[in-house]
């Protein structure tokens, strides 16, 4: 029993106190889920909290944008990272892929970052990338894909990063530029 409660203290603690070490350190605030109506000001504080760390992207959006995509991206920018995973409790590159575009698009992906590009894609150019194509990257040395992510717009995407949880970056960056793999389309 003793056991128990102790491994369950663990737990919340961990929850509680995971996503605030591991979310990136910029200004982004961590997404915060509320279950009573009492906390309905809080939620749409969040909200519009979310709303800013798309402006302070530099992203902007227009009609012709997929707004459910990035209505349900809002949703795990600052979930921390967690191999294996694939929620807003922790999830790893390719779970939150796979969850996105299951949520958004109605689509199954696999559940690895390789197969995703073998099996679910078709290979595009990085000058043909549209929203929502699916970016890939050599992380772990050599040629084979090993991180993924979805592309936005204007050179920006949205991926979990081992180190700083689901975070937009853009393609021209330094460590991306240097581990950049390939771009695919999902096929439907």
């Amino acid at each position: 029993m003793k056991r128990q409660l102790c491994h369950i203290l663990v737990m919340l603690l961990a929850v509680t106190l995971l996503p605030a070490a591991t979310s990136c350190r910029s200004k982004k605030d961590n997404i915060i889920y509320y279950k009573s109506d009492k906390d309905k000001g809080k939620k749409d504080k969040e909200a519009k909290q979310q709303d800013a760390q798309w402006a302070t992207l530099d992203i902007k959006l227009d009609r012709h944008d997929n707004k459910a995509l990035y209505t349900e991206l809002k949703t795990w920018l600052g979930v921390p990272y967690r191999y294996g995973g694939h929620s807003r409790r922790g999830t790893d590159c390719s779970g939150m892929v796979m969850e996105v575009y299951q949520a958004v698009y109605g689509l199954k992906l696999q559940r690895n970052s390789a197969k995703m590009f073998e099996r679910d894609c078709r290979e595009i150019q990085k000058k043909d990338l549209r929203e929502g194509d699916l970016v890939f990257f050599a992380t772990g040395g050599g040629n084979r894909i090993s991180h993924v992510g979805i592309y936005l717009k204007d050179g920006h995407f949205v991926h979990a990063s081992s180190s700083r949880g689901v975070v937009v970056n853009h393609l021209d960056e330094r460590y991306y530029t240097r581990h950049w793999r390939c771009a695919g389309r999902v096929k439907h």
